[in-house]
Protein backbone atom coordinates (compact mmCIF):
# COMPACT_ATOMS: atom_id res chain seq x y z
CA UNK A 1 0.00 0.00 0.00
CA UNK A 2 1.52 3.44 -0.89
CA UNK A 3 2.14 5.82 1.95
CA UNK A 4 0.77 3.86 4.36
CA UNK A 5 1.59 6.93 6.67
CA UNK A 6 -0.66 8.93 4.96
CA UNK A 7 -3.40 6.78 5.53
CA UNK A 8 -3.16 6.94 9.19
CA UNK A 9 -2.90 10.51 9.50
CA UNK A 10 -6.03 10.91 7.60
CA UNK A 11 -8.36 7.50 9.22
CA UNK A 12 -6.77 9.80 12.66
CA UNK A 13 -7.82 12.95 11.68
CA UNK A 14 -11.37 11.92 10.91
CA UNK A 15 -11.82 9.89 14.01
CA UNK A 16 -11.02 12.96 15.85
CA UNK A 17 -13.53 14.91 14.12
CA UNK A 18 -16.14 12.54 14.91
CA UNK A 19 -15.02 12.16 18.16
CA UNK A 20 -14.97 16.48 19.07
CA UNK A 21 -18.04 16.12 17.25
CA UNK A 22 -19.73 13.99 19.59
CA UNK A 23 -18.07 16.92 22.66
CA UNK A 24 -19.82 19.39 20.64
CA UNK A 25 -23.06 17.35 20.25
CA UNK A 26 -23.34 16.00 24.07
CA UNK A 27 -24.06 19.76 24.92
CA UNK A 28 -27.27 20.25 22.16
CA UNK A 29 -30.83 21.05 24.02
CA UNK A 30 -33.42 18.80 23.82
CA UNK A 31 -35.96 19.97 20.66
CA UNK A 32 -39.22 20.26 21.40
CA UNK A 33 -40.77 17.37 19.01
CA UNK A 34 -39.03 15.09 20.09
CA UNK A 35 -41.40 13.75 22.94
CA UNK A 36 -44.37 14.32 20.69
CA UNK A 37 -43.19 11.71 18.47
CA UNK A 38 -41.85 9.56 20.70
CA UNK A 39 -44.08 8.97 23.24
CA UNK A 40 -46.22 9.53 21.15
CA UNK A 41 -48.85 12.73 21.36
CA UNK A 42 -52.38 12.09 20.31
CA UNK A 43 -51.86 14.01 17.01
CA UNK A 44 -48.86 11.54 16.11
CA UNK A 45 -50.43 8.35 17.02
CA UNK A 46 -52.66 7.73 13.52
CA UNK A 47 -49.43 7.57 11.41
CA UNK A 48 -47.92 4.36 13.52
CA UNK A 49 -51.20 2.52 12.94
CA UNK A 50 -50.63 3.64 9.80
CA UNK A 51 -47.46 3.34 7.52
CA UNK A 52 -48.41 3.20 4.46
CA UNK A 53 -51.52 5.85 4.99
CA UNK A 54 -54.05 3.30 3.95
CA UNK A 55 -56.49 5.85 5.91
CA UNK A 56 -55.68 8.60 3.67
CA UNK A 57 -56.33 6.61 0.30
CA UNK A 58 -59.40 4.84 1.64
CA UNK A 59 -61.59 7.40 3.16
CA UNK A 60 -59.79 10.08 2.80
CA UNK A 61 -58.70 11.06 6.50
CA UNK A 62 -56.56 13.53 7.86
CA UNK A 63 -53.85 13.52 10.41
CA UNK A 64 -50.20 14.11 10.75
CA UNK A 65 -47.35 12.91 8.84
CA UNK A 66 -49.19 10.51 7.03
CA UNK A 67 -46.47 9.67 5.14
CA UNK A 68 -43.24 9.51 7.36
CA UNK A 69 -44.29 6.25 9.31
CA UNK A 70 -40.45 4.90 9.03
CA UNK A 71 -39.08 8.21 9.91
CA UNK A 72 -41.26 8.17 13.03
CA UNK A 73 -41.03 4.44 13.91
CA UNK A 74 -37.71 5.06 13.83
CA UNK A 75 -36.79 7.61 15.80
CA UNK A 76 -39.74 6.17 18.69
CA UNK A 77 -37.84 3.11 18.73
CA UNK A 78 -34.18 4.34 19.02
CA UNK A 79 -35.23 7.23 21.99
CA UNK A 80 -37.39 4.57 23.92
CA UNK A 81 -34.98 1.95 24.09
CA UNK A 82 -31.44 3.29 23.69
CA UNK A 83 -31.13 5.63 26.56
CA UNK A 84 -32.80 3.05 28.87
CA UNK A 85 -29.30 0.42 27.25
CA UNK A 86 -26.95 3.30 27.83
CA UNK A 87 -27.89 3.76 32.00
CA UNK A 88 -25.53 0.88 32.49
CA UNK A 89 -22.59 2.75 32.24
CA UNK A 90 -24.23 6.53 32.86
CA UNK A 91 -27.02 8.21 34.71
CA UNK A 92 -30.37 8.80 33.17
CA UNK A 93 -29.77 12.36 32.63
CA UNK A 94 -26.71 12.20 30.57
CA UNK A 95 -27.87 8.81 29.28
CA UNK A 96 -30.24 10.63 27.41
CA UNK A 97 -28.07 13.44 26.05
CA UNK A 98 -25.42 10.51 24.83
CA UNK A 99 -27.80 8.64 22.90
CA UNK A 100 -28.54 11.56 20.76
CA UNK A 101 -25.04 12.75 20.05
CA UNK A 102 -23.74 8.95 19.51
CA UNK A 103 -27.02 8.64 16.70
CA UNK A 104 -25.71 12.54 15.38
CA UNK A 105 -22.10 11.33 15.10
CA UNK A 106 -23.12 8.03 13.45
CA UNK A 107 -24.99 8.95 10.73
CA UNK A 108 -22.85 11.54 10.40
CA UNK A 109 -19.85 8.93 10.20
CA UNK A 110 -22.04 7.29 7.40
CA UNK A 111 -22.88 10.21 5.32
CA UNK A 112 -18.70 10.47 5.29
CA UNK A 113 -18.30 7.07 4.12
CA UNK A 114 -21.39 6.68 1.88
CA UNK A 115 -20.41 10.77 0.00
CA UNK A 116 -16.83 8.99 0.11
CA UNK A 117 -17.94 6.22 -2.53
CA UNK A 118 -19.40 8.55 -4.85
CA UNK A 119 -16.29 11.07 -4.68
CA UNK A 120 -13.83 7.65 -5.54
CA UNK A 121 -16.00 4.85 -6.94
CA UNK A 122 -14.60 2.72 -4.42
CA UNK A 123 -16.15 1.27 -0.69
CA UNK A 124 -12.84 0.12 0.57
CA UNK A 125 -11.96 1.35 3.47
CA UNK A 126 -8.33 0.39 3.04
CA UNK A 127 -8.27 3.00 0.23
CA UNK A 128 -6.05 5.97 0.95
CA UNK A 129 -8.67 7.40 -2.01
CA UNK A 130 -11.44 6.66 0.25
CA UNK A 131 -9.92 8.52 2.99
CA UNK A 132 -8.73 11.48 1.48
CA UNK A 133 -12.33 12.43 -0.01
CA UNK A 134 -13.87 12.10 3.52
CA UNK A 135 -10.99 14.25 5.04
CA UNK A 136 -12.03 16.65 2.17
CA UNK A 137 -15.61 16.66 3.46
CA UNK A 138 -15.25 16.77 7.31
CA UNK A 139 -15.64 20.18 7.21
CA UNK A 140 -18.72 20.64 5.87
CA UNK A 141 -20.32 19.24 8.52
CA UNK A 142 -20.86 22.33 10.68
CA UNK A 143 -22.14 21.83 14.19
CA UNK A 144 -22.06 25.40 15.28
CA UNK A 145 -20.35 27.85 12.52
CA UNK A 146 -22.83 27.18 9.52
CA UNK A 147 -25.09 24.90 11.09
CA UNK A 148 -28.02 27.60 10.87
CA UNK A 149 -27.05 28.59 7.06
CA UNK A 150 -25.97 24.52 5.45
CA UNK A 151 -26.62 22.07 8.24
CA UNK A 152 -25.78 18.42 7.31
CA UNK A 153 -26.37 17.02 10.62
CA UNK A 154 -29.28 18.95 12.60
CA UNK A 155 -29.03 20.40 15.85
CA UNK A 156 -32.26 19.62 16.59
CA UNK A 157 -32.36 15.86 17.15
CA UNK A 158 -35.59 15.37 15.84
CA UNK A 159 -35.25 16.69 12.38
CA UNK A 160 -32.28 14.01 11.27
CA UNK A 161 -34.98 11.52 11.43
CA UNK A 162 -36.71 13.51 8.85
CA UNK A 163 -33.64 15.00 7.04
CA UNK A 164 -30.27 13.53 7.34
CA UNK A 165 -31.17 9.61 7.73
CA UNK A 166 -33.66 9.56 5.13
CA UNK A 167 -31.23 11.25 2.53
CA UNK A 168 -28.23 8.87 3.53
CA UNK A 169 -30.67 5.61 2.45
CA UNK A 170 -31.58 7.29 -0.69
CA UNK A 171 -27.59 7.86 -1.39
CA UNK A 172 -27.12 4.31 -0.57
CA UNK A 173 -30.19 3.28 -2.51
CA UNK A 174 -28.77 5.58 -5.58
CA UNK A 175 -25.21 3.83 -5.49
CA UNK A 176 -25.78 1.09 -7.92
CA UNK A 177 -27.51 3.15 -9.74
CA UNK A 178 -24.84 5.84 -10.32
CA UNK A 179 -21.89 3.48 -10.64
CA UNK A 180 -23.87 2.07 -13.53
CA UNK A 181 -24.66 5.40 -15.50
CA UNK A 182 -21.32 6.41 -14.73
CA UNK A 183 -19.50 3.64 -16.56
CA UNK A 184 -22.15 3.44 -19.31
CA UNK A 185 -23.07 -0.09 -18.59
CA UNK A 186 -26.63 -1.39 -17.75
CA UNK A 187 -28.06 -2.32 -14.18
CA UNK A 188 -26.79 -5.27 -13.01
CA UNK A 189 -28.02 -6.70 -9.21
CA UNK A 190 -28.76 -10.08 -7.84
CA UNK A 191 -31.59 -10.64 -6.64
CA UNK A 192 -31.07 -10.07 -3.63
CA UNK A 193 -30.14 -6.82 -3.88
CA UNK A 194 -32.55 -6.15 -6.32
CA UNK A 195 -35.07 -7.38 -3.55
CA UNK A 196 -33.36 -5.15 -1.47
CA UNK A 197 -33.66 -1.88 -3.02
CA UNK A 198 -37.44 -2.22 -3.95
CA UNK A 199 -37.80 -2.77 -0.34
CA UNK A 200 -35.62 0.54 0.40
CA UNK A 201 -37.71 2.67 -1.71
CA UNK A 202 -40.93 1.83 0.03
CA UNK A 203 -39.20 2.96 3.42
CA UNK A 204 -37.71 6.49 1.69
CA UNK A 205 -41.16 7.02 -0.21
CA UNK A 206 -42.65 7.34 3.26
CA UNK A 207 -39.60 8.86 5.34
CA UNK A 208 -39.40 12.53 5.82
CA UNK A 209 -41.21 15.30 3.39
CA UNK A 210 -38.33 15.89 1.21
CA UNK A 211 -37.27 12.56 -0.46
CA UNK A 212 -40.29 12.55 -2.73
CA UNK A 213 -39.51 15.82 -4.35
CA UNK A 214 -35.91 15.08 -4.57
CA UNK A 215 -36.55 12.03 -6.13
CA UNK A 216 -39.17 12.75 -8.65
CA UNK A 217 -37.35 15.86 -9.68
CA UNK A 218 -34.13 13.16 -9.99
CA UNK A 219 -35.71 10.51 -12.04
CA UNK A 220 -37.45 13.32 -14.21
CA UNK A 221 -33.48 14.45 -15.01
CA UNK A 222 -32.49 11.01 -15.73
CA UNK A 223 -35.21 10.18 -17.65
CA UNK A 224 -34.53 13.44 -19.57
CA UNK A 225 -31.21 12.58 -20.37
CA UNK A 226 -31.76 8.54 -21.08
CA UNK A 227 -34.56 9.52 -23.57
CA UNK A 228 -32.52 11.99 -25.57
CA UNK A 229 -29.60 9.75 -25.71
CA UNK A 230 -31.52 7.00 -27.16
CA UNK A 231 -33.42 9.03 -29.40
CA UNK A 232 -29.94 9.61 -31.24
CA UNK A 233 -29.56 6.01 -31.86
CA UNK A 234 -31.27 4.30 -34.92
CA UNK A 235 -34.36 3.51 -34.54
CA UNK A 236 -33.64 -0.07 -34.12
CA UNK A 237 -31.63 0.06 -31.51
CA UNK A 238 -33.38 2.37 -29.15
CA UNK A 239 -34.84 -0.34 -27.15
CA UNK A 240 -31.90 -2.61 -27.17
CA UNK A 241 -29.74 -3.03 -24.12
CA UNK A 242 -32.07 -1.57 -21.75
CA UNK A 243 -31.93 -2.86 -17.90
CA UNK A 244 -35.02 -3.83 -17.06
CA UNK A 245 -33.80 -3.63 -13.51
CA UNK A 246 -33.16 -0.09 -14.01
CA UNK A 247 -36.41 0.18 -15.11
CA UNK A 248 -37.96 -1.57 -12.23
CA UNK A 249 -36.00 0.20 -9.68
CA UNK A 250 -36.65 3.60 -10.86
CA UNK A 251 -40.71 2.84 -11.90
CA UNK A 252 -41.21 1.07 -8.30
CA UNK A 253 -39.53 4.11 -6.53
CA UNK A 254 -40.98 6.83 -8.45
CA UNK A 255 -44.66 5.04 -8.18
CA UNK A 256 -44.20 5.21 -4.29
CA UNK A 257 -42.99 8.67 -3.73
CA UNK A 258 -46.08 10.01 -6.02
CA UNK A 259 -47.88 7.73 -3.79
CA UNK A 260 -46.41 9.81 -0.82
CA UNK A 261 -46.63 13.27 -2.12
CA UNK A 262 -50.34 12.23 -2.72
CA UNK A 263 -51.31 10.94 1.13
CA UNK A 264 -49.01 13.69 1.85
CA UNK A 265 -51.59 16.45 0.83
CA UNK A 266 -53.29 15.26 4.17
CA UNK A 267 -51.68 16.17 6.43
CA UNK A 268 -53.29 18.44 9.46
CA UNK A 269 -50.23 20.12 9.82
CA UNK A 270 -50.48 21.80 6.04
CA UNK A 271 -54.05 23.15 7.61
CA UNK A 272 -51.82 25.94 9.31
CA UNK A 273 -51.12 27.34 6.61
CA UNK A 274 -51.94 30.74 6.05
CA UNK A 275 -50.32 32.15 2.96
CA UNK A 276 -50.90 31.21 -0.76
CA UNK A 277 -48.65 29.94 -3.54
CA UNK A 278 -48.41 32.78 -5.11
CA UNK A 279 -46.73 34.59 -1.76
CA UNK A 280 -44.84 32.26 -1.68
CA UNK A 281 -42.71 31.99 -4.20
CA UNK A 282 -42.72 35.68 -3.90
CA UNK A 283 -41.08 34.45 -0.23
CA UNK A 284 -38.53 32.22 -2.24
CA UNK A 285 -35.68 34.81 -3.73
CA UNK A 286 -35.52 36.43 -0.27
CA UNK A 287 -34.57 33.06 0.42
CA UNK A 288 -31.95 32.33 -1.78
CA UNK A 289 -30.59 35.56 -1.25
CA UNK A 290 -30.48 35.00 2.66
CA UNK A 291 -29.35 31.06 1.82
CA UNK A 292 -26.26 32.72 0.07
CA UNK A 293 -25.58 36.05 1.92
CA UNK A 294 -26.25 35.39 5.89
CA UNK A 295 -23.09 33.63 6.55
CA UNK A 296 -19.72 32.44 4.12
CA UNK A 297 -19.87 28.91 4.07
CA UNK A 298 -22.78 28.13 1.27
CA UNK A 299 -21.17 30.95 -0.59
CA UNK A 300 -17.68 29.11 -0.59
CA UNK A 301 -18.34 25.96 -0.86
CA UNK A 302 -20.39 26.76 -4.09
CA UNK A 303 -17.67 29.14 -5.28
CA UNK A 304 -15.35 25.93 -4.58
CA UNK A 305 -17.23 23.58 -6.66
CA UNK A 306 -17.72 26.43 -9.70
CA UNK A 307 -13.82 26.78 -9.23
CA UNK A 308 -12.93 23.13 -9.79
CA UNK A 309 -14.73 22.80 -12.79
CA UNK A 310 -13.17 25.85 -13.81
CA UNK A 311 -9.81 24.17 -13.19
CA UNK A 312 -10.43 20.95 -14.66
CA UNK A 313 -11.57 22.32 -17.89
CA UNK A 314 -9.04 24.90 -18.34
CA UNK A 315 -6.13 23.35 -16.28
CA UNK A 316 -6.06 19.44 -16.94
CA UNK A 317 -5.63 18.01 -20.15
CA UNK A 318 -9.07 17.05 -21.54
CA UNK A 319 -10.65 13.89 -20.73
CA UNK A 320 -13.71 11.50 -20.56
CA UNK A 321 -13.74 11.39 -16.58
CA UNK A 322 -12.92 14.62 -16.75
CA UNK A 323 -16.04 16.00 -18.83
CA UNK A 324 -18.47 13.52 -16.78
CA UNK A 325 -17.04 15.51 -13.58
CA UNK A 326 -18.44 19.02 -15.20
CA UNK A 327 -21.55 17.43 -16.56
CA UNK A 328 -22.34 16.03 -12.78
CA UNK A 329 -22.01 19.88 -11.92
CA UNK A 330 -24.72 20.89 -14.42
CA UNK A 331 -26.76 18.29 -14.10
CA UNK A 332 -26.69 19.71 -9.90
CA UNK A 333 -27.50 23.27 -11.41
CA UNK A 334 -30.25 21.79 -13.35
CA UNK A 335 -31.80 20.05 -10.17
CA UNK A 336 -31.41 22.61 -7.56
CA UNK A 337 -33.09 25.20 -9.81
CA UNK A 338 -35.98 22.72 -10.36
CA UNK A 339 -35.94 21.00 -6.84
CA UNK A 340 -36.39 25.19 -5.81
CA UNK A 341 -38.65 25.87 -7.67
CA UNK A 342 -40.90 23.04 -6.30
CA UNK A 343 -40.06 24.12 -2.75
CA UNK A 344 -43.58 26.44 -2.45
CA UNK A 345 -45.82 23.50 -3.48
CA UNK A 346 -44.89 21.71 -0.39
CA UNK A 347 -46.62 24.39 1.78
CA UNK A 348 -45.36 27.01 4.30
CA UNK A 349 -43.72 26.55 7.88
CA UNK A 350 -43.33 29.47 10.26
CA UNK A 351 -39.91 28.39 11.44
CA UNK A 352 -39.10 28.24 7.54
CA UNK A 353 -40.05 32.02 7.00
CA UNK A 354 -38.17 32.42 3.74
CA UNK A 355 -39.17 28.76 2.73
CA UNK A 356 -35.71 28.27 1.95
CA UNK A 357 -33.69 26.79 4.82
CA UNK A 358 -30.60 24.35 5.64
CA UNK A 359 -32.90 21.15 5.98
CA UNK A 360 -34.93 21.93 2.77
CA UNK A 361 -31.94 22.41 0.93
CA UNK A 362 -30.02 19.68 2.06
CA UNK A 363 -30.59 17.62 -1.06
CA UNK A 364 -28.47 20.64 -2.69
CA UNK A 365 -26.10 20.90 0.05
CA UNK A 366 -25.15 17.08 -0.63
CA UNK A 367 -24.70 17.51 -3.74
CA UNK A 368 -22.22 20.25 -3.63
CA UNK A 369 -20.22 18.54 -0.89
CA UNK A 370 -20.12 15.52 -2.89
CA UNK A 371 -18.94 16.97 -6.21
CA UNK A 372 -16.79 19.01 -3.66
CA UNK A 373 -15.51 16.04 -3.09
CA UNK A 374 -15.13 14.36 -6.44
CA UNK A 375 -13.92 17.42 -7.98
CA UNK A 376 -11.20 18.43 -5.42
CA UNK A 377 -9.92 14.43 -5.54
CA UNK A 378 -9.96 14.34 -8.86
CA UNK A 379 -7.32 17.72 -9.34
CA UNK A 380 -5.08 16.57 -6.20
CA UNK A 381 -4.83 13.20 -7.80
CA UNK A 382 -4.26 14.61 -11.74
CA UNK A 383 -1.99 17.69 -10.97
CA UNK A 384 2.03 17.20 -9.91
CA UNK A 385 4.68 19.09 -8.94
CA UNK A 386 3.96 23.24 -7.47
CA UNK A 387 0.33 23.12 -9.11
CA UNK A 388 -0.40 20.64 -6.65
CA UNK A 389 1.25 22.36 -3.89
CA UNK A 390 -0.73 25.52 -4.71
CA UNK A 391 -3.78 24.16 -5.70
CA UNK A 392 -3.66 22.02 -2.01
CA UNK A 393 -2.58 25.20 -0.06
CA UNK A 394 -6.16 26.75 -1.71
CA UNK A 395 -7.69 23.15 -0.69
CA UNK A 396 -6.51 23.80 3.10
CA UNK A 397 -7.12 27.50 3.23
CA UNK A 398 -11.43 26.34 2.36
CA UNK A 399 -10.91 23.52 5.20
CA UNK A 400 -9.61 26.45 7.47
CA UNK A 401 -12.42 28.43 7.12
CA UNK A 402 -14.86 25.74 7.90
CA UNK A 403 -13.17 24.31 10.88
CA UNK A 404 -12.41 27.83 12.60
CA UNK A 405 -16.22 28.20 11.90
CA UNK A 406 -16.76 25.23 13.59
CA UNK A 407 -14.31 25.43 16.27
CA UNK A 408 -15.96 26.05 19.24
CA UNK A 409 -16.92 23.13 21.66
CA UNK A 410 -19.64 24.57 23.79
CA UNK A 411 -22.69 26.42 21.01
CA UNK A 412 -24.05 29.65 22.32
CA UNK A 413 -27.06 28.02 23.76
CA UNK A 414 -25.97 24.72 25.24
CA UNK A 415 -28.23 22.43 27.52
CA UNK A 416 -26.46 23.51 31.06
CA UNK A 417 -29.77 24.81 32.41
CA UNK A 418 -31.91 22.28 30.74
CA UNK A 419 -29.91 19.41 32.48
CA UNK A 420 -29.92 21.49 35.92
CA UNK A 421 -33.69 21.57 35.48
CA UNK A 422 -33.91 18.09 35.05
CA UNK A 423 -31.84 17.70 37.69
CA UNK A 424 -34.65 19.62 39.42
CA UNK A 425 -37.17 17.28 38.43
CA UNK A 426 -35.27 14.49 39.19
CA UNK A 427 -34.80 15.41 42.88
CA UNK A 428 -38.46 16.06 43.03
CA UNK A 429 -39.93 13.25 45.26
CA UNK A 430 -43.95 14.20 46.16
CA UNK A 431 -44.96 17.33 43.93
CA UNK A 432 -47.02 16.49 41.24
CA UNK A 433 -46.01 19.71 39.70
CA UNK A 434 -42.98 21.52 39.92
CA UNK A 435 -42.16 25.43 39.03
CA UNK A 436 -38.71 25.54 37.54
CA UNK A 437 -37.00 28.44 38.49
CA UNK A 438 -34.61 29.49 35.23
CA UNK A 439 -36.22 30.66 31.98
CA UNK A 440 -34.94 28.12 29.97
CA UNK A 441 -36.39 25.36 27.46
CA UNK A 442 -36.63 21.87 28.79
CA UNK A 443 -37.66 19.58 25.80
CA UNK A 444 -39.23 22.42 24.43
CA UNK A 445 -39.26 25.49 21.84
CA UNK A 446 -39.68 27.69 23.98
CA UNK A 447 -40.02 28.23 28.27
CA UNK A 448 -43.40 26.14 29.13
CA UNK A 449 -45.90 28.21 31.51
CA UNK A 450 -48.84 26.48 31.46
CA UNK A 451 -48.00 22.77 33.58
CA UNK A 452 -50.47 20.71 31.20
CA UNK A 453 -47.95 21.72 28.31
CA UNK A 454 -45.55 19.46 29.68
CA UNK A 455 -47.23 16.20 30.08
CA UNK A 456 -46.08 14.54 26.93
CA UNK A 457 -42.65 15.61 28.07
CA UNK A 458 -43.37 14.36 31.70
CA UNK A 459 -44.36 11.27 30.52
CA UNK A 460 -41.00 10.56 28.69
CA UNK A 461 -38.77 11.58 31.19
CA UNK A 462 -40.89 9.12 33.17
CA UNK A 463 -40.13 6.35 31.15
CA UNK A 464 -36.07 7.49 30.88
CA UNK A 465 -36.45 7.28 34.80
CA UNK A 466 -35.24 10.73 34.97
CA UNK A 467 -38.05 11.54 37.10
CA UNK A 468 -39.73 9.70 39.93
CA UNK A 469 -43.07 8.97 38.27
CA UNK A 470 -44.97 11.61 36.16
CA UNK A 471 -43.97 15.63 37.00
CA UNK A 472 -45.33 18.03 35.19
CA UNK A 473 -42.97 21.41 35.23
CA UNK A 474 -43.26 25.03 34.12
CA UNK A 475 -41.82 28.44 34.97
CA UNK A 476 -43.77 31.16 36.61
CA UNK A 477 -43.67 34.16 34.18
CA UNK A 478 -46.15 34.19 32.22
CA UNK A 479 -48.71 30.86 33.34
CA UNK A 480 -51.67 32.09 35.52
Amino acid sequence: MKKPWLLACLVLAVLADLVFTYAQNLRLTIDGDLAAIVVPRADYAAVLHDPFGLGVLLTGGWYSAPNRFFSHIMMREYCLHMPLALQAVSSPITSVYASMALLNVLVQALLLYVLGWYATGTRRLGSLRLWVAMALLVPFFQTSGYNGQMAIIDNSFTYNFFYAIPVLLLLVLLWPLFRAAWCGQPLRLAWYQLVAMLLLSVVLALSGPIIGGAVLVLLVGVGVRAGRQRWQLPAAERLRYLSWQGFLVCGWLGAWCLYSLYIGRHNTENLAVTISVWQRYQLVPHGIFDELTSKLGLPLLVAGCLGNAWLIRRRLPATAEGLRIRKVLRWIGWFALVYVALLPLGGYRSYRPLILRHDSILPITIALVAFYALSTSYLLEHWAGQLRRWYGLGVLGVAFVFMYADHRLYPRHDNACERQALALLGQADAEPTVQLPDDCTVMSWKPITNPSESATNAELLSHWSVTKGHKLYYYSGQWH
